[in-house]
């Protein structure tokens, strides 16, 4: 499932310039942090600091290690990417212009499929509601195998028998 965009009031560089700037030490900001605002908004994918840092170096863009790690944080802050925590792995995922949804994640390819569902949605908010619970955030990633893989392993049994 493709995830469409949502209209947003601001730009990505508009509301992290916002965010910095409304810190209790206000940030500038740099050509480096714009470089990388500008190559993670081009497109949405899932992606961790060092796969970011590799296509970053692949499409010529001169953004430092040490500029990556400290804006991460920063534009997770800001509300415009999620962190998502694999177990020892870290990825990042679009916050910001996009409707909110939830993960599986393949454990045998990595593959991480998006999707919305109104009655998990629904089923939340009674629960939350029964514990008169404020939920802050939610990152739901339901971990198995996906059906490209589940078709590769029964090609795999129909071979051996």
């Amino acid at each position: 499932m493709s995830l469409p965009t949502i209209p947003v009031a601001q730009s990505p560089e508009s509301k992290f310039r916002e965010y910095l700037a409304s810190r209790p030490k206000p940030q500038r900001f740099t050509e480096q942090q714009r470089l990388l605002l500008e190559h993670i908004f081009a497109k949405h994918s899932h992606f961790d600091a060092e796969q970011l840092i590799d296509e970053l170096k692949r499409a010529g863009r001169q953004v430092s290690r040490a500029t990556v790690y400290r804006t991460l944080p920063k534009l997770v802050d800001a509300g415009l990417l999620r962190r998502i925590e694999l177990g020892n792995r870290t990825v990042y995922d679009h916050d910001y212009g996009y409707p909110f949804h939830d993960h599986l994640l393949c454990e045998e390819c990595g593959a991480m499929i998006e999707f919305q569902s109104e009655a998990l949605d629904a089923v939340l908010r009674e629960v939350l509601s029964q514990h008169q619970f404020r939920a802050r955030n939610r990152t739901l990633v339901i971990r198995g195998t996906c059906a490209a893989c589940n078709s590769a392993k029964a090609a795999k049994r129909r071979l051996v028998m």
